[in-house]
């Protein structure tokens, strides 16, 4: 369950809340995945107890059943989640039985628009929004993808082309960059901390120099509170809220491990990584590297 917290996390070793929606036969290896990844996830690799998320799952039922055939118990229904939704740092919503979701204007589409308003009406806190596979056609069918760089599964990048120049349509505003042959796209960079030309975190593609030794994660989680920062992030689409589009089913659980290097550290996500005997492939970062 998500702990009541200030609206600016400073404390980091503290779990940050992953919030998980699920709805009638999504697909069972899109959560799983980041799952895994993050209830695998520590701030002290060496501490057992130093849990660094805590994850819940939210659906209309008690019990929802997945494309496979496998039920999961839900432990909030939707109803709690909307009013504890200013709690949690992580949202992720996973594919399968996409159209009929859109066609019914059901959840996750409702809790997806709440997430990113929050965002933009609370810039102080950070909050990441995570699609797996089709997941994204959910993000694309609420606008949310709208000037951003977005991936889905391959076999639906033409259905999701359409969904996303439908939205921009719709409601008068930018295309989205749809990308192929990536593992994840990651939109509003993390670290976007201080002067770009003496940041440690923000790597360019069109930058020489050496990739810099500074930790990531929780110190720049700290430093991103500021009230420069906290008015930069305020100034991007979205308030900053930073939107990963994973592609085809397993890749969720890479962009899971980018989430934790992100929030925790690259020392964290690699451990992860080799529990899990997982080969860590990295994605696209808009503005960025993933290194």
């Amino acid at each position: 369950m998500a702990a009541h917290k200030t609206s600016a996390v400073v404390d980091e070793n503290e779990p940050l809340e992953v919030l998980f929606a699920l709805h009638p036969k999504f697909d069972l290896l899109d959560w799983a995945g980041p799952w895994e990844v993050f209830h695998s996830a520590l701030h002290d690799v060496n501490d057992p107890e130093s849990k660094a998320f805590d994850c819940t799952i939210a659906a209309d039922e008690k019990t929802v059943l997945s494309d496979q055939d496998v039920s999961i118990v839900s432990q909030i229904p939707y109803k709690q989640a909307y009013e504890d939704l200013k709690n949690y740092d992580v949202l992720v919503v996973v594919g399968g039985n996409t159209d009929e979701i859109i066609e019914k204007d059901a959840e996750p589409l409702g809790i997806i628009s709440a997430f990113a308003e929050l965002q933009k009406a609370d810039p102080v806190r950070e909050r990441t929004l995570l699609s797996v596979c089709t997941g994204s056609h959910f993000l694309a069918q609420k606008g949310i993808l709208a000037g951003l760089s977005a991936t889905t599964h391959p076999d639906y990048l033409t259905k999701f082309e359409i969904l996303c120049s439908r939205a921009a349509t719709r409601d008068l505003d930018e295309r989205t960059d749809v990308q192929e042959n990536v593992r994840y796209v990651v939109n509003n960079l993390r670290f976007d901390l201080g002067n770009e030309d003496e940041n440690p975190y923000i790597r360019r593609k069109s930058d020489a120099r050496r990739p810099s030794n500074a930790r990531k994660g929780s110190v720049s989680l700290r430093g991103s509170s500021t009230r420069e920062n906290i008015a930069r992030r305020a100034a991007m689409r979205l308030g900053g809220l930073r939107v990963i589009t994973a592609s085809g089913v397993s890749a969720g659980t890479d962009a899971a491990l980018y989430v934790v290097g992100a929030l925790v550290d690259d020392e964290s996500a690699n451990a992860v990584a080799r529990r899990l005997n997982w080969t860590w492939q990295k994605g696209l970062v808009v503005d960025g590297v993933d290194v």
